[in-house]
């Protein structure tokens, strides 16, 4: 019988913060995957190695987690003011979907570094020597986020002495700004709470009736009282993890939420969801030792979080929940703020993996609270560039 050939397709593989992921110019993609659409999804499903029954992505790029099965688009930006066009795609380890619903903060880190790299940002907007401002336009909320990337010598500096927690190795720091983070596409109309409350009671049937935070801002999350759980805030990740009845609890729980926020009609689509919304909970400060064996000191935190992607307890945390955190966290009466013992422009949040500072400028207009931007600092690497290669009738 006849054998397809592989076809190859330029790519990068690039960490940022807490993530890796396969990063594509559009315009390097087969034509047939240039457009949204059930081409593009079969290509990069098989490009990670999806889906694999067996969760390990043995065949494709994926790393058999939600932090590393990933894939980004970039394009020349038509925008005003705005340099590149960025499109995040979370790619489903077991079943065959990418979902494209919301953004991915920590690969929001590499964006910038990648756009330089490849031409996509124009010579007389970079800097040979200081940072260089990359105006990105965030196709799938439909938000602005600027990064601010080091240069030297007219070429992007990746290596340095910043340390993230979760990341083994330190390099150079980028400082993202997201702007407006409120959420106004995905269905929430706009809304950055939209059940109009800080704090509401989220029935959940056959679980349990729990006060939540349920907000949009970076990425749609719903935060709860740790407590409430039957937590402490301080869980590493096989606590959760290694429970298959919490899991399925917070899924639950999850699909509930976003229902209440308007982000699906019926409970049975958070199942092809599982991107978005998030879900985290949280708890007032306290020492605790990471999954390195760090130890933290409650003088080194405001307040604890633990974040769950794609159905799993996140190995540290998601950059767009960082965002939600950073948001949260700034507006009185939120479960972040009270459990930070009060609202502060900025949060250091503890996280399995170690702490994270993030700030956020909120203001009162009105009635309505609003946030102008958020600022956190990550790093990002290339770790491979060249091609990836794939049967040529996959999609």
């Amino acid at each position: 019988m006849p054998h397809a050939p592989q076809v190859r397709i330029r790519a990068t593989y690039m960490r940022g913060g807490t993530s890796k992921g396969t990063f594509f110019s559009l315009d390097d993609l087969p034509r047939a995957a240039q457009t949204p659409g059930a081409a593009r999804d079969r290509l990069l499903l098989r490009v990670a190695g999806s889906p694999d029954p067996y969760g390990k992505q043995i065949d494709g790029m994926g790393g058999a987690t939600s932090s590393t099965s990933k894939v980004v688009i970039l394009s020349r930006s038509a925008r005003p003011d705005h340099d590149v066009d960025y499109l995040f795609g979370q790619v489903s380890i077991d079943q065959a979907f990418v979902d494209w619903s919301g953004n991915c903060g920590n690969l929001s880190a590499a964006v910038g570094p990648f756009a330089i790299k490849t031409g996509l940002v124009d010579g007389f907007r970079l800097v040979s020597d200081g940072q260089a401002t990359v105006r990105i336009w965030q196709q799938n909320i439909g938000k602005t986020i600027v990064a601010h990337v080091p240069m030297a010598g007219g070429d992007v500096v990746e290596t340095g002495d910043f340390e993230l927690d979760g990341v083994t190795f330190p390099a150079a720091e980028i400082e993202l700004e997201f702007l407006d983070p409120a959420a106004e596409e995905d269905g929430a109309g706009g809304a950055m709470f939209p059940t109009g409350k800080a704090i509401d009671t989220l029935d959940v049937p056959g679980v349990g009736t729990f006060e939540a935070t349920m907000i949009n801002a970076g990425i749609p999350t719903i935060f709860l009282d740790a407590s409430a759980l039957g937590y402490a805030g301080t869980e590493l990740q096989e606590a959760i993890n290694g429970d298959p009845a919490a899991l399925s609890r917070f899924e639950t729980i999850r699909a509930y939420g976003a229902l209440r926020m308007g982000l699906i009609k019926e409970v049975g689509e958070a199942a092809r969801r599982q991107h978005t919304p998030k879900i985290a909970f949280v708890a007032p400060r306290t020492g605790y030792v990471t999954s390195s064996g760090k130890q933290v000191s409650p003088a080194d935190v405001d307040v604890l979080v633990r974040a769950l992607s794609m159905g799993k307890l996140h190995h540290a945390m998601m950059g767009t929940a960082a965002v939600a955190i950073a948001t949260a966290g700034a507006i009185p009466g939120t479960l972040v703020s009270r459990a930070a013992g009060g609202p502060r422009s900025v949060v250091r949040f503890g996280h399995p993996s170690g702490v994270l500072r993030v700030g956020a400028e909120a203001r009162l207009a009105g009635s309505e609270w609003v946030v102008a931007r958020a600022i956190m600092s990550r790093s990002a690497r290339v770790l491979m560039d060249g091609w990836v290669h794939i049967p040529g009738d996959a999609f």
